[in-house]
């Protein structure tokens, strides 16, 4: 999974903001679909940028993903280079195209997991929200707080006194 930073869940909070507020959403547009709009919000592309990357090599985000190669220097593999780099997985972008991540999944609600659809624009909000908090209830759970419990106590106080 992606690594637990700040960044990256601040990604996955602002992708989930923006298609929760109408942002233009179209599963089978390569700059408007579920990774589409993360790489929009990674990159700062716009959706025609990214989709026009895209079609510079046969396939859906699977495939490119698949068939991405860093050194190739496609502008498709520089947005995923992009996507990596931030902190995200070949494998989270391939999940993340079909809501398919098991350990996202487990975190929603039964009822709502079963009816995960991966082209309806509630269920990708609810998937990337999903996925920030599991994010960050793993990196706040490596902070570790001193524990005051056991501090040595403050030295007595020195009275200091002032002539008058």
């Amino acid at each position: 999974m992606a690594k637990s930073t700040l960044s990256v869940i601040q990604a996955l909070r602002d992708t989930a903001q923006r298609l929760a507020t109408q942002a233009p959403y179209q599963w089978g547009h390569m700059g408007s679909c579920n990774c589409g709009h993360l790489a929009q919000t990674v990159t700062k592309l716009s959706k025609g940028e990214i989709h026009a990357r895209a079609m510079q090599r046969y396939g859906d985000w699977e495939r490119q993903i698949t068939d991405y190669c860093p050194t190739s220097g496609l502008p498709i593999d520089e947005t995923i280079d992009e996507m990596l780099a931030l902190g995200f997985t070949r494998q989270d972008l391939t999940h993340l195209e079909r809501l398919a991540d098991p350990t996202i999944r487990a975190a929603i609600h039964f009822e709502r997991r079963n009816a995960l659809r991966h082209n309806q624009r509630d269920d990708v909000v609810l998937y990337l929200r999903t996925w920030a908090n599991l994010l960050e209830g793993r990196l706040l759970a490596d902070i570790q707080l001193p524990d005051l419990s056991v501090a040595p106590s403050p030295e007595k106080p020195v009275a200091i006194l002032v002539a008058e």
